[in-house]
């Protein structure tokens, strides 16, 4: 009995002893919000946080490189052309290349891949929309000569190069295993059920679980026909809150933290045994209004918010580690792009251009923005300054699904936002995600496109997006770039930048290998632990 008794007392000093917790040497484990993961179907995806889970699952044709954007490398073709003509890309497949089931990734794969994308119209299909393909030129768009060979023909002149960095991005580029999906088919959705839980990729890991707002987990897909990663499994927590990930990182339960605020990371800068890694992200920190919105059609009251973002004081309290002050819809570093405006909160300028919009008084009005940091602090802080001219907004915080598909409904008034491209080191990414609108109507359904989304329409700015994008000569298109950032500026446009994103993450000292890159899509494979 008194061995039981000291047996039970060892055990409970044990239980209750603060241990420093460990991960696997070959497990990872990620932490970030789930909120905005709705689907892992690419051609269906709408958030970033999706991003990270399916580049880890399906390969592209190319891929672009996480340092040197506008480099783009080889992944399931190990070579391609560009006609003299510029109206042809062709393809070659690397030999010996696999989907997860086995099946060898063949050119009929990478045909039916681009062509289910047109054809279902989901969300990713814009990026290849917007330059002129459609479900019904696709058969005669995406060509499969041989087994090992893809041709693409450009429905309309677009610089292929643009076309070639699109499909290196996780979604439209995509390809899928077309034998397994086809397996899973019911009646006639080309897979898109079985897709939303399931994965068909030839990546270097495969699904093994998602359960909703709960975890995502990778499997190590052994039959991957490159370097195989050293994970042997990779679990994604959905960590809500930034709390959690700061004090899970610290203990060692996790070993990469990817949503944090600014707060737990700056508490984590003396950590040594934690790394605080920053890179430049993709796209903007926003306000966006509804042009559906009888206030908002008014340029004076979208004039009057421009004035009443605080982007100074944003970018030193909610914003390090998150973004960069920048209020051009082109991000700096990216030929063409005009210096900063210079805009700066003033209250008293903002109150003269509501009383002449005929609102003297201000009114009243909902923000909406996702309760993920750093969206619930700059809807916090936007409502403030709102309020000094009079405009009472009432926050409302959400999903990803409820903030951002009230936007894809164009059903919401005012919304603080991150997005406006940025996938593509090329300043067409961000004018076509965040101003260009090719048709306006509720049935175009165009929801990858911000400027389809808040309502705004302006023929001109198209036309010039158009010509600026098939401009050959580098001095004239980066002249063009600029004209069409001022005449954006006096447009007074739906949406106004007042951050250029930047992505920090936080990993455990002992975490090798990790590329992060701007888009999110992150490969994994690479990591190692060193103990």
């Amino acid at each position: 009995m008194k061995a039981m008794i000291a047996a039970a007392v060892i055990g409970a000093a044990c239980w209750s002893a603060p241990l420093r917790a460990e991960t696997p040497p070959n497990m990872l484990v990620v932490g970030f919000s789930m909120n905005n993961i709705l689907t892992l179907d690419p051609a269906a995806i709408t958030g970033k946080e999706t991003v990270q889970v399916l580049a880890n699952i399906y390969d592209n044709l190319v891929s672009l490189d996480p340092v040197n954007r506008s480099e783009v490398t080889p992944q399931l073709a190990e070579s391609w052309v560009v006609s003299d003509d510029k109206s042809k890309i062709t393809f070659t497949l690397r030999d010996g290349a696999t989907f997860a089931s086995g099946n060898p990734v063949t050119s009929e794969d990478v045909v039916w891949s681009l062509k289910r994308l047109m054809s279902l119209n989901l969300a990713q299909a814009s990026f290849l929309k917007t330059h002129g393909f459609t479900a019904d030129n696709a058969e005669a768009s995406f060509t499969a000569p041989d087994v090992k060979t893809v041709v693409i023909t450009l429905p309309k002149k677009v610089d292929p190069e643009l076309i070639i960095m699109t499909l290196g991005i996780v979604g439209p580029g995509s390809i899928y295993d077309s034998k397994t999906v086809l397996e899973n088919e019911k009646d006639g959705d080309k897979g898109a059920a079985w897709l939303t839980t399931h994965s068909a990729g030839s990546g270097p890991f495969v699904l093994g679980e998602w359960r909703s707002n709960e975890r995502v987990v990778l499997d190590r897909n052994d039959k991957y026909w490159g370097d195989k990663p050293a994970m042997r499994r990779i679990i994604m927590r959905h960590l809500a809150e930034s709390q959690s990930q700061r004090l899970m990182l610290e203990k060692g339960d996790i070993d990469i933290a990817f949503s944090m605020s600014a707060a737990d990371l700056k508490s984590l800068e003396a950590n040594k045994d934690v790394k605080i890694e920053t890179i430049g992200g993709s796209g903007f920190y926003y306000l966006a209004v509804s042009m559906k919105d009888e206030k908002f059609k008014n340029p004076k009251v979208r004039e009057a918010l421009r004035y009443l973002i605080d982007y100074q004081g944003l970018d030193k309290t909610v914003l390090p580690y998150f973004g960069k002050l920048r209020d051009r819809p082109i991000p700096s570093g990216i030929f063409g792009a005009l210096p900063d405006a210079g805009y700066k909160l003033d209250v008293e300028k903002a109150k003269a251009l509501l009383a002449e919009a005929g609102y003297p008084n201000g009114f009243s009005t909902t923000l909406r923005g996702i309760s993920d940091a750093p969206f619930l602090n700059l809807a916090t802080a936007l409502q403030a300054t709102l309020a000094q001219a009079g405009i009472k907004a009432e926050v409302i915080t959400g999903s990803g699904d409820q903030i951002y598909g009230a936007m894809r409904e164009r059903k919401f008034e005012l919304l603080v936002g991150r997005g406006g491209g940025g996938q593509l080191p090329h300043p067409d990414s961000n004018l076509r995600a965040i101003a260009y609108n090719p048709n306006n109507s509720d049935e175009a359904k165009l929801t990858n496109f911000q400027g389809w989304r808040t309502s705004f329409f302006d023929e001109k700015l198209n036309s010039m997006i158009d010509a600026a994008q098939v401009e050959g000569d580098k001095t004239a298109q980066t002249k063009l770039y600029g004209d069409i950032q001022a005449y954006y500026a006096d447009l007074v446009p739906a949406i106004q930048p007042f951050s250029e994103v930047v992505d920090t993450v936080g990993v455990r000292a002992d975490i090798k290998g990790l590329a992060l890159n701007p888009s999110w899509s992150t490969q994994l494979r690479t990591v190692t632990k060193e103990r």
